[in-house]
């Protein structure tokens, strides 16, 4: 009781930022469509819930499955797929926000400092879009920033169960996305902190660089039980998909290196904003003080940022989002001496146009996404692209109107990703309804779907181009097609159609 007198406004304050984190998180969390990646992972984990034998399914394409299995135990208690999997994110969204405040307090020795960085996350747009959807993202955040807190404890104390649990939470990270390897490759970074007396004393980097072994040994301990899976190999023929290899990255070092840092900067930009990077650069100007804990924040984004605009092949914004996590204690940091500094009318006027690109932004994700001052790729992509699953729910609704009475026959354009994933989440146990996946869309294609129906009803659900189409989710003109259901995207000359198949 004492404690909680002592600390009525700390724990007020505490309060208020898990239920608007909560608020924001998961009102209207089902607005956007489902994305053609979500569809993939929560069909994977929806397989991997009824089937042991293919608890490593995401490995076939060469994903790590730490994702899917937390997904696959969400879907365990929550019915409907596609909030389970968007539930995970906003669950490692909320340890990233907990994350986050040690981080800061750790850092700057100042909780106050913790606690403004994870009020920032609350409104940062990057973590809003993405604690809202089933994607891998929101975890690798969550443990890009467990890993670093984790890593400053082991430099400044060097105790073993301090590198066994670092070694557990890197482990995770890498049984998650290939990227968690860059929390073990950053580790040597970790000696800026030390000061030059310590880094000359032999026996203090010594006992540094074995608390370092442990934490590798633990790592690739736990990165080995992906080796159970005849399917291991996979993962680093996807990664050379991403990111060019070095016998190939050598080959033109620096080809790519500009336009990839203009998209990476751009999308920064669009994220975190002019004000926000200015107060990062303010957090070396305004004090000299942690100087040291300073640089090692921007470095563990800096290092990585720079090394995705060297090697990336296929990128999108989310690759950055861990990154700038570790931005987030810099601008309190910079926030937190203002404060003390400023009288309080210029504080809150600095603090005012400090977040509100943010406030605005993290409202009209929430409220308007199409309208949103964020990436215009990431909006394609959720939104109103082929890649998009808007008009899914419709078709979903209209599959199982249609196979009250009667059993019909589904055929999807597609073998794999948005359909016919997005589909079977919600149809595949329907004793009514047979579905079928054909790529490509030809001849042969009408042909096996003409002598379905002579059996049962048979539509067609087109949502993509073919070379004979005559535009994103439309039909060729010549084939039997009675055009039932259309919904148009909002990215011209993009549907997703279901035709009923005329027998012949």
């Amino acid at each position: 009781m004492k404690f909680i007198k002592k600390n009525k406004k700390y724990i007020l304050l505490v309060a208020i930022i898990i239920v608007v984190y909560f608020l924001t998180r998961l009102v209207a969390i089902n607005s956007l469509p489902i994305f053609t990646d979500e569809a993939i992972y929560l069909r994977w984990s929806q397989i991997a819930l009824h089937d042991a034998n293919w608890r490593f399914i995401s490995l076939t394409d060469g994903k790590q499955p730490l994702f899917i299995w937390f997904v696959m135990l969400a879907m365990k208690y929550i019915e409907d797929p596609l909030i389970a999997g968007r539930v995970v994110s906003v669950i490692a969204g909320f340890f990233t926000l907990i994350g986050l405040y040690f981080l800061g307090s750790e850092v700057f020795s100042n909780k106050k400092i913790g606690l403004l960085s994870s009020s920032l996350y609350l409104l940062y747009p990057f973590a809003l879009v993405y604690d809202r959807m089933a994607l891998y993202d929101s975890l690798v955040g969550t443990f890009a920033v467990w890993a670093l807190f984790g890593a400053i404890k082991l430099v400044r104390n060097q105790r073993f169960d301090t590198a066994m649990l670092l070694g557990f939470v890197t482990g995770g990270a890498v049984l998650n996305k290939t990227s968690g390897f860059l929390a073990l490759y950053l580790l040597p970074f970790l000696l800026v902190l030390m000061p030059v007396k310590e880094i000359k004393n032999v026996k203090r980097v010594a006992r540094f660089i074995l608390m370092c072994a442990v934490v590798a040994v633990i790592t690739y301990g736990c990165y080995a039980i992906l080796r159970l899976s005849p399917f291991f190999y996979i993962i680093e023929q996807k990664n050379a998909l991403f990111v060019y290899p070095f016998h190939e990255w050598i080959k033109h070092p620096f080809t790519f290196f500009i336009p990839n840092i203009r998209a990476l900067f751009d999308w920064y930009l669009h994220y975190v904003g002019l004000p926000m990077s200015l107060l990062v650069l303010g957090s070396f100007l305004v004090s000299k003080s942690y100087f040291r804990e300073k640089i090692l924040l921007f470095l563990w984004f800096f290092l990585p940022f720079l090394a995705l605009a060297l090697t990336g092949k296929t990128l999108y914004p989310r690759y950055i989002f861990f990154m700038t996590l570790f931005l987030l204690p810099l601008c309190a940091y910079t926030l937190i001496f203002l404060y003390e500094k400023l009288s309080r009318k210029a504080y809150y006027s600095v603090g005012f146009l400090a977040i509100i690109y943010w406030v605005i932004s993290s409202g009209m994700v929430i409220t308007q996404f199409q309208n949103a001052p964020i990436p215009k790729s990431d909006i394609q992509q959720y939104l109103t692209s082929w890649t998009s699953g808007e008009g899914v729910s419709e078709a979903i609704k209209f599959f199982r109107e249609r196979s009250k009475d009667n059993k019909i026959f589904v055929g999807t354009q597609g073998t794999f990703g948005l359909m016919p994933y997005a589909l079977e989440l919600y149809l595949v146990d329907d004793p009514q309804i047979e579905m079928k996946s054909y790529w490509p869309v030809d001849n042969v294609f009408l042909r096996d779907i003409q002598k379905k129906t002579l059996e049962k009803e048979s539509y067609v659900l087109f949502y993509e181009g073919c070379p004979s189409c005559p535009s994103n989710g439309i039909a060729p003109t010549d084939w039997p097609l009675e055009k039932v259901f259309q919904l148009k995207k909002i990215e011209p000359y993009t549907y997703l159609t279901i035709y009923k198949v005329i027998p012949q």
